[in-house]
C-alpha cells in the first residue's frame, strides 16, 4: 500500500458517517439551512396545500422552533412531473398557479422519466452508489439524456442564482452589523465593560444560551458563511472575535469549535503552523474536558487535526491523534482509530515497524471486543509479517494464537490449525500458557473430523543436524555402538585386509562393466535385501509438558529393479513432490519395505534420540524422504529431509558417507551371507597385567558358505589369536611349566604368529562348509593402565560370488578400562666381588586403593641371566601378598652366565624363573617361553622405550594375582592372572670398565723365607671404545694423602700402613667420605709389613668388549691382615680425535689366616657420586 492508497475506501466511508452524526449541532452555523427546497408531485391532488404544509413550523426541526436557528430561510417550490403518469398539460396549469400564490420567481417545473421503453443502461448511474438492494439497480431506466441534463441545469441554476447569493447578501448585511457593533475601539471597550465579572461566575455545563438574532450568533454565521465561500481571512478575523466573548461567557462548547474553525482557517490559510496546532489542540483539549457532551465533537476535530498533519506529511504526529481518539471512543471506533494511526506509522519517514505492528495488534484487539472477528483477523494478519523472524517471541505467540482461534470460532478450522501450530514450539511461555496452546491446537484439529496432515509440525523439534544413517554394504558391524567409531581408523586397518578391484578379476573380460544400478546410480549408497538401514534423530520437547507421540515411522519411495529407469526420470520432479502429504502417497509399503514404528513421551523440555529401521524386502531404488508422526493422536506431522545430497554430487563433490548430511539414495542388491561375531568374555574393567583366554564367536544366518576369513587386529600389543588346541585348554594352568621339560627359548613359528599383522582362519572352519557358528581362541593382555580401544576387521568372501559384492567385513570395536594394579621399576649396581654380577633392587608398589596382590613368580628372559637370592636370605621377596597402597623393595642377585673372551665363568645357568612365596612349592612357575607370554612380551619389548646408548638390556616379567576382586564384573571375567612386563632395563654404568682382584683367600706360612703372593687383576672394558688402562702400585701412603687425612677420625689413630686388627664384633663405622673410609684403616708406620713386587707400573690396551688378566705379586713379611689398597687404576678413554678422560681408582681385598675378605672400591670421577653411595649401600647389606 502506498501513501496515495491511503486510507482505505471503507475507512474513508467510515470517517464520512462518523462527521455527519455530528451535523445540526446549535453551537455552529456550518450544518444552519440557507435555503429549503419544497417539491411535491404533480399527481398530488392539492399541490398547493402540500407545499403549505411541507414548511408547517409544527414540522419544522427542533433547533428551529427553539430558536438557534433563523427560520427565515429562502424557500424554492418545485413541481416535479413523471412523463409515464400523464400529459404535461396538468403539470403547467400546477405551475401557474404555484407562481400566482409562491410568486413567479421562486416556482419551477422539473419532468422526469421521459423514455417511452424503459430499457435505458447507463454506463455510470448516478443512482449505482445509493443501491441498497439488487432490486435498485433498474433505478434511472426511464431517465433519458434529456431529463438528465434538465435536472443538471436546474440544480445549477438553484446554486448559482439563489443559495451563493442568498448567501453572499447575508454576508455583507451581517458584516455591516458587526462593523457597527462590535469593531472599532469604542465598541471593543463598550463589550470588555459589558462582560466584566462573568469570568468569575460558576462554569455552566451547556453554557449561555444564544439566540439567532444574538450579536454571537450573527458573527458565529458570519464567520462560518465567509468560510464555506473560501473568504478565510474574513472568517479567521470573525473567529478570533467570537472566540474572546466565548471564553469570557464560559461558553466552553462554542469557544472550542471557533478553536477548531481557527485551526481550520490558518491551514487553509497555509499560515502559522504553530498557530493552528495550538488551536487544534485548544479545542481538542477543551471538548475532552466537556464530557460525553463534547467527546463526539473531540472525535471530529482530532480527525481534522490528523487530516492536515498527514497534508503536511506529518504521518507520525497523524498517529499519536488518531491514538489519542481512541481512548475516547467506544472499542469499534477506536479499532478504526487505532488501524489509522498503524498505517500512518508504516508511511512516516523512515517507517516504524514496530509501532505499525503494535497497533494493528492493539486494533485487533478493539475488533475483537466489537465482535468484529473478521476484521481482527485482517488486522492480525497484516501485523504477522512484521514479526515474523525477528525474535518477538511473545507478541508474535499471541498474534498466530489469536488468528487460529478466531479462524476456530468461525468454523474453518483447517486455517486455524495451520496458524495454531505457529505457537507449540513455544519454550518461553509458562506452563499454563503452554497447556492452553496445546489444547486449543489438539481440539481445534479433532473438529475436523480427519487427521489433520501437517508439514513441518513444530512439536516436537527435530534437529536435522543430528540426522544419522547406519547402513551396511560391503562393511558390517557386530553393534550399533561399532558404527560411531572413526571411518579412517577401520579404513587404515584394512588397508591390507581388503584385495584391491584388480585382484578380484581373474581376467580383463570380468573387470568391463556390465548393467548394474550400481553403474547407474553410483551416487547412490548400497544396501542389501533383508538388512535394515537405520536412520537416528534427535527428538526434543521444547515445551515443560510433557507430549505423547506415537506412529513414528519413515516416509520412502522404492521403485523395483524393472523400473528403476522410470524412476531415475521421475527424480527430477521428486523435489515437487515433497508438497504432497505422505498418507497421500500410492506406496504399497508392505509388500516392499518393514517400517518399524516407535512410540514415546517426552517430557519437559526432553531430548530423546529415535532410531527407526527400513527393510527392503525386493531389489530396486530407494529413496527416503522423511519422517512422520502422530501428535495426542490427532495430528500427523511429517518433515522431509532437505535432500542436498543430490545437488552436491552433481557439482562434483562427493560427501562422505558418515557424515551427517547422509545421502539417502540407495540402491537395493540382493540378500548375501552375513557374518555376527562377538567376544565372549572379554572384560569391560579390568586391572593392568590381565592376562586371560577369550573366544571370538562367529555366527552365520544362513546356510550359504563364505571362503577366505580372515582377521586383522588393530593393536597386537593388547589382544592376539591364540591355536585352536586353547580352547579346551584349563586356564591359567596351561600355561605352567612342566617339570620334564627344559628351559628353551620360544619357537619361531609361534612368535611369527603372534607378530603377524593378518591372521587367515583355516579353510577347514565350520563357516567356510556351510556351517552356521564357529569359535576361535585369542588372548587379551591389558598392559596399560587407561582405556584400551580394540578395533578388529574381520574379511570374508562369498562363495556363490555375487557381481555387486564380491567381499564383506565385519568390524568389532571394544573400550576397556584399565585401572592401575601394581607398578614395578628396577635399580641396577655392579657387584662389588664378582664381575658380571648385579646387586638389584626391585620396587613393587601397589596402585590400587582397595585391592590386595599375589606375587607369584618373578622371571628374566633369555637364559642368559640368572636370578639368585642374597647370602641368609631364603625368598628374594619379603611379603607374599601386597595390600591397597602398600609399597615393598626386594634385594636379589642377577647373573650374567655368558662366557666373556679371556675370563671363563666357571658358574652354570641355575634358573631365570623365581618363585615369590615364601617355601617355593605353592604355586607351579610360569613357563614364560610359550605362547601367549612370549607373544605379548614381544610387543612390551617393542612398545616399551630402550635406553639410549645401551647394549646390555635385561627383561623382567612379574607375575601376580588378585586376592579378592571387587570389580563389579561377573564371576568369568574376574582377573586370574596379572602379568607385568619390565623390558629393556639397561645395565651398563657409566665406568668404561670393570676389574676384580683375585688371588688366595687363605695362606699358610712359616715366615721361615719370603712369603710371595701371585695375584690376578681381570679387566673387562664394556664401553663402546678403546680404552688405555695403567695400573699403579705403592707400598706406603704419600705425603700428599697423609696430609689429606690429618682431620681423620680418632678410629684410624692407631693405625700402621698395610696393617690393622679388625674387630669382627664391633660395628663398622663409615665417614660420609668414601676415600677416607678405605684409608682410615692404614697404619702410619715407617716399615711396612709387605711390599709390592714386579713392576710398580703396567700399561694395557682394551678394545672394545674385551678382557684381559695383569698378572701381580706382594711379598709378605709377617701374618696379619692386610689392606691391598696401594694402587691404582688409571684409564684413558680414547675417542675418534684421539682425546679422552683420564680416571683413577682404588681397590683392596685380601684374607689371611681365615678372615674375612672385604672389597671396597672407590671411584674418583667427581660425576659418579649418586652410584657411588647407592654401591656403600648395597654393600653394606651384602656384609
Amino acid at each position: 500500500m502506498s501513501a496515495s492508497d491511503y486510507p482505505p475506501l471503507w475507512i474513508r466511508t467510515f470517517n464520512k458517517e462518523l462527521l455527519r452524526t455530528m451535523s445540526f449541532s446549535e453551537h455552529e452555523a456550518f450544518d444552519h439551512p440557507v435555503a429549503c427546497l419544497l417539491v411535491v408531485s404533480s399527481k398530488d391532488e392539492r399541490p398547493i396545500n402540500k407545499f403549505v404544509d411541507l414548511f408547517n413550523t409544527d414540522q419544522l426541526p427542533s433547533l428551529l422552533n427553539e430558536g438557534a436557528m433563523d427560520p427565515k430561510i429562502l424557500k424554492h417550490y418545485l413541481l416535479l412531473h413523471d412523463a409515464q403518469d400523464g400529459a404535461l398539460e396538468k403539470a403547467t396549469n400546477i405551475l401557474a398557479d404555484m407562481r400566482s400564490t409562491f410568486g413567479s420567481n421562486d416556482c419551477n417545473l422539473l419532468c422526469m422519466n421521459s423514455s417511452l421503453d424503459g430499457l435505458v443502461e447507463w454506463q455510470n448511474n448516478p443512482w449505482a452508489p445509493y443501491a441498497n438492494s439488487p432490486s435498485d439497480r433498474d433505478v434511472g431506466c426511464f431517465l433519458n439524456i434529456d431529463d438528465l441534463y434538465e435536472i443538471k441545469d436546474f440544480m445549477q441554476n438553484l446554486t448559482s442564482k439563489l443559495v451563493i447569493p442568498q448567501m453572499e447578501q447575508k454576508i455583507r448585511i451581517l458584516n455591516q452589523q458587526v462593523s457597527a457593533t462590535r469593531k472599532g475601539f469604542r465598541n471593543q471597550i463598550k463589550n470588555l465593560w459589558w462582560r466584566k465579572g462573568k469570568e468569575d461566575s460558576p462554569d455552566i455545563s451547556n453554557g449561555p444560551m444564544y439566540t439567532f438574532s444574538s450579536i454571537e450568533s450573527q458573527i458565529r454565521v458570519l464567520g462560518d458563511y465567509a468560510f464555506m465561500l473560501r473568504d478565510y481571512e474574513l472568517a479567521l478575523s470573525n473567529y478570533r472575535l467570537l472566540s474572546t466573548d466565548y471564553k469570557l461567557d464560559k461558553a466552553w462548547k462554542r469557544y472550542a469549535g471557533v478553536q477548531e474553525m481557527m485551526g481550520l482557517s490558518y491551514f487553509m490559510l497555509d499560515q502559522s503552523r504553530k498557530e493552528s496546532e495550538y488551536c487544534m489542540e485548544s479545542a481538542f483539549n477543551t471538548y475532552l474536558k466537556l464530557g460525553s457532551s463534547g467527546q463526539r465533537n473531540a472525535t471530529r476535530c482530532g480527525l481534522w487535526w490528523t487530516e492536515m498533519l498527514k497534508a503536511r506529511g506529518q504521518f507520525k504526529e497523524a498517529a499519536g491523534i488518531y491514538f489519542r481518539i481512541s481512548s475516547e471512543e467506544p472499542s469499534l471506533h477506536a479499532a478504526v482509530m487505532l488501524e489509522q494511526a498503524s498505517y500512518c506509522y508504516l508511511f512516516s519517514n523512515p517507517p516504524m515497524l514496530r509501532k505499525y505492528g503494535f497497533h494493528l495488534v492493539l486494533a485487533g484487539n478493539r475488533y475483537y471486543i466489537s465482535d468484529q472477528r473478521q476484521h481482527a483477523i485482517r488486522t492480525y494478519k497484516n501485523a504477522i509479517f512484521v514479526y515474523k523472524g525477528n525474535g518477538w517471541n511473545y507478541i508474535s505467540d499471541h498474534v498466530h494464537f489469536n488468528i487460529g482461534r478466531w479462524y476456530a470460532f468461525l468454523g474453518v478450522f483447517d486455517v486455524a490449525v495451520k496458524h495454531m501450530q505457529g505457537v507449540l514450539s513455544c519454550k518461553h511461555q509458562s506452563l499454563i500458557t503452554q497447556d492452553l496452546f496445546l489444547n486449543d491446537f489438539l481440539h481445534a484439529a479433532q473438529n475436523l473430523g480427519t487427521t489433520f496432515e501437517v508439514n513441518e509440525l513444530q512439536l516436537p523439534v527435530i534437529d536435522m543436524s543430528s540426522l544419522r544413517v547406519i547402513y551396511e554394504d560391503h562393511r558390517t558391524y557386530a553393534s550399533s555402538a561399532d558404527i560411531r567409531a572413526n571411518e579412517s581408523i577401520w579404513q587404515s586397518l584394512e588397508e591390507d585386509l581388503v584385495p584391491s578391484v584388480s585382484t578380484f578379476k581373474s581376467n580383463w573380460l570380468e573387470s568391463q562393466p556390465k548393467f548394474s544400478l550400481l553403474n547407474k546410480y553410483n551416487n547412490s549408497s548400497l544396501c542389501v535385501v533383508g538388512e535394515p538401514i537405520k536412520i537416528s534423530l534427535e527428538f526434543k520437547n521444547p515445551l515443560q509438558i510433557p507430549i505423547s507421540l506415537s506412529g513414528i515411522s519413515l516416509i520412502f519411495e522404492l521403485s523395483p529393479r524393472s523400473e528403476a529407469t522410470e524412476f531415475e526420470d521421475a527424480e527430477v520432479e521428486g523435489d515437487a513432490e515433497l508438497a504432497v502429504p505422505p498418507i497421500s502417497r500410492d506406496i504399497d509399503a508392505d509388500s516392499q519395505c518393514t517400517l518399524s514404528e516407535v512410540g514415546l513421551v517426552l517430557g519437559g523440555a526432553e531430548i530423546k534420540r529415535v532410531q527407526l529401521d527400513i527393510t527392503p524386502k525386493i531389489e530396486g531404488v530407494l529413496k527416503i524422504i522423511g519422517v512422520q508422526w502422530r501428535l495426542s493422536g490427532s495430528v500427523t506431522g511429517y518433515r522431509y529431509f532437505g535432500v542436498d545430497a543430490k545437488k552436491k554430487y552433481k557439482q562434483g563433490t562427493r560427501v562422505s558417507r558418515q557424515s551427517p548430511s547422509n545421502n539417502l539414495n540407495f540402491v537395493v542388491i540382493k540378500g548375501l551371507p552375513k557374518l555376527e561375531g562377538c567376544i565372549l568374555g572379554i572384560p569391560k574393567k579390568t586391572f593392568a597385567g590381565d592376562l586371560r583366554l577369550v573366544k571370538l564367536e562367529l555366527k552365520k544366518q544362513t546356510n550359504s558358505s563364505v571362503k577366505n576369513v580372515k582377521m586383522k587386529i588393530s593393536h597386537p600389543r593388547f589382544l592376539i589369536p591364540g591355536n585352536i588346541e586353547d580352547l579346551s585348554a584349563d586356564f591359567p594352568r596351561s600355561l605352567e611349566k612342566q617339570t620334564t621339560s627344559e628351559d628353551k627359548d620360544a619357537p619361531d613359528c609361534i612368535m611369527e604368529k603372534s607378530r603377524s599383522h593378518i591372521f587367515s582362519f583355516p579353510e577347514a572352519a565350520a563357516l567356510t562348509e556351510g556351517g552356521t557358528s564357529f569359535t576361535w581362541p585369542l588372548w587379551f593382555h591389558a598392559s596399560l593402565a587407561g582405556t584400551i580401544s580394540l578395533y578388529i576387521s574381520i574379511y570374508y568372501e562369498m562363495d556363490n560370488g555375487c557381481s555387486e559384492l564380491g567381499y564383506r567385513t565385519l568390524r568389532m570395536h571394544y573400550d576397556i578400562e584399565v585401572l592401575p594394579s601394581v607398578d614395578v621399576s628396577l635399580l641396577f649396581s655392579p657387584c662389588p666381588s664378582r664381575l658380571q654380577e648385579f646387586l638389584v633392587r626391585m620396587d613393587i608398589v601397589n596402585r590400587t586403593i582397595s585391592e590386595s596382590f599375589c606375587l607369584n613368580q618373578l622371571s628374566s628372559i633369555g637364559s642368559q641371566w640368572e636370578i639368585s637370592s642374597l647370602p641368609g636370605f631364603i625368598s628374594i621377596c619379603p611379603l607374599e601378598v601386597l595390600l591397597a597402597g602398600q609399597k615393598i623393595s626386594c634385594f636379589f642377585k642377577l647373573k650374567d652366565c655368558q662366557k666373556i673372551s679371556g675370563y671363563e665363568n666357571k658358574h652354570l645357568v641355575a634358573s631365570n624363573d623365581v618363585l615369590l612365596n615364601s617355601d617355593g612349592k605353592a604355586e607351579m612357575l610360569i613357563d614364560i617361553s610359550q605362547s601367549p607370554v612370549v607373544d605379548f612380551h614381544h610387543f612390551e619389548r617393542l612398545n616399551q622405550e630402550a635406553p639410549q646408548g645401551s647394549s646390555t638390556a635385561v627383561d623382567f616379567i612379574l607375575f601376580s594375582k588378585v586376592q579378592g576382586s571387587n570389580l563389579h564384573e561377573e564371576p568369568e571375567t574376574t582377573p586370574k592372572l596379572l602379568s607385568n612386563h619390565v623390558c629393556n632395563c639397561s645395565i651398563t654404568t657409566k665406568s668404561p670398565i670393570w676389574w676384580l682382584m683375585d688371588g688366595p683367600r687363605t695362606i699358610m706360612h712359616d715366615f721361615s723365607t719370603f712369603c710371595e703372593v701371585n695375584l690376578t687383576m681381570a679387566i673387562h672394558n664394556c664401553s663402546e671404545a678403546i680404552v688405555s688402562v695403567r695400573i699403579a702400585t705403592f707400598d706406603f701412603v704419600s705425603e700428599t694423602k697423609q696430609s689429606a687425612e690429618t682431620t681423620q677420625s680418632s678410629d684410624s689413630s692407631g693405625c700402621q700402613g698395610g696393617w690393622s686388627d679388625i674387630s669382627l664384633v664391633n660395628d663398622i663405622k663409615l665417614s660420609p667420605d668414601p676415600l677416607r673410609n678405605m684409608l682410615n684403616i692404614q697404619s702410619s708406620g715407617s716399615t711396612p709389613p709387605f711390599v709390592w713386587c714386579a713392576s710398580s707400573s703396567t700399561r694395557i690396551k682394551l678394545a672394545k668388549g674385551s678382557a684381559m688378566e695383569v698378572p701381580l705379586k706382594i711379598c709378605v713379611f709377617s701374618p696379619g691382615t692386610y689392606n691391598l689398597s696401594q694402587y691404582e687404576l688409571h684409564w684413558n678413554q680414547e675417542s675418534s680425535e684421539g682425546s679422552g678422560a683420564e680416571l683413577s681408582i682404588t681397590s683392596s681385598g685380601m684374607q689371611v689366616m681365615g678372615m674375612l675378605h672385604l672389597c671396597v672400591y672407590t671411584f674418583f670421577w667427581p660425576i659418579d657420586t649418586v652410584s657411588l653411595l647407592m654401591n656403600n649401600e648395597l654393600y653394606i647389606q651384602v656384609c
